[in-house]
């Protein structure tokens, strides 16, 4: 049940769902998804540069990966950009 990301707090890390069952929700909207193994979140803050769009709580015990800013922008962003 814990929240790793809430809405609207600041965004500081990405996190890959490693094991375990995550719900997506949005104060205005409810729960919007599901998440398993191998989804990802928290991409929009860093990429963005804005606070977190939703809720990301576990469902089941879960085990997430994640990594800070600096490495998201030097690894994991060039993933999100647009081929040119």
């Amino acid at each position: 049940g814990q929240a790793p990301v809430v809405e609207g707090e600041a965004g500081e890390r990405f996190y890959v769902i490693l094991s375990g069952m995550m719900v997506v929700s949005q104060t205005a909207m409810g729960a919007r998804r599901v998440l398993r193994p191998g989804d990802y979140f928290g991409e929009v803050a860093l990429t963005m540069d804005i606070p977190r769009t939703a809720s990301i709580r576990a469902l089941t015990p879960s085990v997430v990966a994640s990594c800070d800013r600096e490495t998201f922008d030097k690894f994991v962003r060039p993933l999100f950009a647009e081929k040119t």
